[in-house]
């Protein structure tokens, strides 16, 4: 039996690492995250055992998390927006106060011509509004723009660990 490697916490000394067995338990969770840990242990040359120990190890440094991804569209929210946002001051609590809005589900430091892009999933464009007035009602926020998506062609999750 191979014993995990040893890693590093996110954020305490570098990047974690791993070795090429961790790569491919991941690589096997993205393609199918309900893959049973015997099936994924066969394909690794690990037992089932093995497998869920480097998961487990893996989900409590933060490296990956599971979950179910859903398609907005056919959950009644018609409506996504990626939003730039300019803003003055301290950006991290900028980008803490717009984590605290449930509609928004993505919060990103930017370079460039923004400081912040988020992401929002909305019920339409009433809702989208609503969410536009929280997050001008924020003080630091000096202005916003609004990019609405007509069209998704692609969005994967399985970029790997190259």
């Amino acid at each position: 039996m191979t014993n995990p490697p040893k890693v590093r916490a996110p954020g305490k000394g570098g990047p974690v690492m791993l070795d090429e067995i961790s790569k491919q338990i991941i690589e096997q969770l993205q393609a199918d995250g309900r893959k049973p840990y015997a099936a994924i242990g066969k394909a690794v040359g690990l037992s089932e055992a093995a497998v869920r120990q480097r998961v487990q190890r893996l989900l409590d440094l933060g490296v990956m998390q599971i979950v179910a991804v859903t398609d907005p569209l056919s959950l009644g929210f018609p409506r996504q927006a990626m939003i730039g946002i300019k803003c003055e001051g301290d950006l991290d609590a900028v980008a803490e106060e717009l984590s605290s809005i449930r509609e928004i589900n993505y919060v990103v430091l930017t370079a460039g011509s923004v400081d912040l892009i988020v992401e929002v999933v909305c019920e339409g464009d009433t809702h989208l509004l609503e969410i536009l007035g929280k997050i001008r009602a924020i003080s630091s926020v000096r202005a916003t723009e609004t990019f609405v998506y007509l069209k998704l062609h692609k969005q994967t999750y399985s970029w790997g660990t190259r």
